[in-house]
C-alpha cells in the first residue's frame, strides 16, 4: 500500500512539475515574462485545497497566502477539511511542497518571478498538534533551501514562510526548537505576550467572536476603535493580523467590511472567492 501511495504521489508531482514548466502565455508563471503582475500580498486563500487547482488557482489570482489543512495518517500528511475528505494521493508534498519547490527553482529563487517577498503557507493542523508538528518538521527538512527559517535567534528569509495554525499543542515542540522551518499563528489572547514576532509573526482570530458588525449599516465606533487597537498593538510588535469567518458572499455587505479592513490596515483578507477578492483589491489599488 505504501509503495502504491508513493508511486501515486510521484505521478502527481510529475504532472504538477510539467504544469509549472509549461504554463500558458496568459499565466502569471509564463517563462517569457521577466516579471509577473504585482502579487496581492494581503490576499489569503482560505481552504485553498478545495479549489479545482490547489495552489495554482490562488497563484494565478496573485494571492500572497494560501491555507492547507493537514491530518497525520501514519507518516503521511494528508490534505482535507475533514477525515472524510482524505485521499492518500493528496498529500502536503504533492499539492504544495513539491510544486512550490519546482516553481521556486524555475523562478530563480522566488514564488513570484521578480518579487523576493515570501509566499505565506498557513498549515492548519487538524490532528493532535504535537505529534503532527514533529512529523511535519521532518517533512519540511526535505526542502532545505525553500523556507524562511529561524535559527539560533535569527530569522533567515526564504521563498515560502510556513505558519502553523490549528491544534494549539503544536506550540510546545515549536518553542523547544533552536532551528525551525515554521512559525506560530497566534490568537488575540497572544497580543502583548512575551513571545516575539520571530515566533508569532501572525495573529489570527474569528471575526464573529470579536465583532458584531457584518458589513450592514454603519460600523459601530466602539468596534472600529477596538479594531484599530488590535492593529496598532500587533503592528508595534512586528506582527500581522488576519481574521477568519468574515462575510464571504459577494455583495455590498462584504465590500463594506473589506473596505473597513483595508482602511485600518488588516494584513490578510480571508476568502474562498479568489476572483472576487482579486477584483476588489485591484479596484481599490487603482483608486
Amino acid at each position: 500500500m505504501a509503495l502504491i501511495t508513493r508511486r501515486r504521489a510521484l505521478t502527481a508531482f510529475g504532472a504538477t512539475l510539467a504544469a509549472v514548466l509549461a504554463q500558458p502565455a496568459g499565466s502569471a508563471f509564463a517563462e517569457e515574462r521577466t516579471r509577473c503582475p504585482r502579487p496581492l500580498w494581503n490576499a489569503h486563500a482560505h481552504n485553498d485545497y478545495e479549489h479545482p487547482r490547489p495552489l495554482f488557482d490562488a497563484l494565478d489570482h496573485r494571492f500572497g497566502s494560501v491555507e492547507a489543512d493537514i491530518f497525520l495518517v501514519g507518516d503521511q500528511l494528508l490534505i482535507g477539511h475533514t477525515v472524510d475528505d482524505l485521499d492518500p494521493t493528496r498529500t502536503l508534498e504533492s499539492l504544495y511542497l513539491d510544486p512550490l519547490s519546482a516553481l521556486v527553482k524555475a523562478n530563480h529563487g522566488s514564488v513570484y518571478r521578480g518579487y523576493r517577498r515570501p509566499l505565506q503557507l498557513l498549515i492548519d493542523i487538524k490532528t493532535e498538534g504535537s505529534s503532527t508538528y514533529l512529523e511535519l518538521d521532518r517533512h519540511l527538512q526535505r526542502y532545505p533551501h525553500l523556507f524562511t527559517t529561524y535559527a539560533h535567534g535569527r530569522v533567515h528569509p526564504g521563498a515560502v514562510t510556513n505558519v502553523i495554525s490549528g491544534d494549539r499543542a503544536a506550540r510546545t515542540p515549536m518553542e523547544a526548537q533552536t532551528v525551525r522551518r515554521a512559525f506560530y499563528d497566534g490568537r488575540l489572547t497572544d497580543l502583548g505576550s512575551p513571545a516575539p514576532a520571530s515566533f508569532i509573526p501572525l495573529i489570527s482570530d474569528n471575526w464573529q467572536l470579536n465583532f458584531t458588525w457584518l458589513g450592514e449599516g454603519a460600523f459601530p465606533d466602539v468596534e472600529r476603535q477596538k479594531l484599530h487597537g488590535i492593529l496598532d498593538q500587533a503592528h508595534a510588535r512586528g506582527q500581522k493580523v488576519r481574521f477568519w469567518n468574515t462575510p464571504d458572499l459577494a455583495g455590498p455587505a462584504r465590500d463594506a467590511l473589506w473596505t473597513e479592513l483595508l482602511a485600518v490596515g488588516v494584513d490578510y483578507f480571508n476568502t474562498d472567492d479568489l476572483a472576487g477578492l482579486e477584483a476588489f483589491l485591484d479596484a481599490h489599488r487603482a483608486a
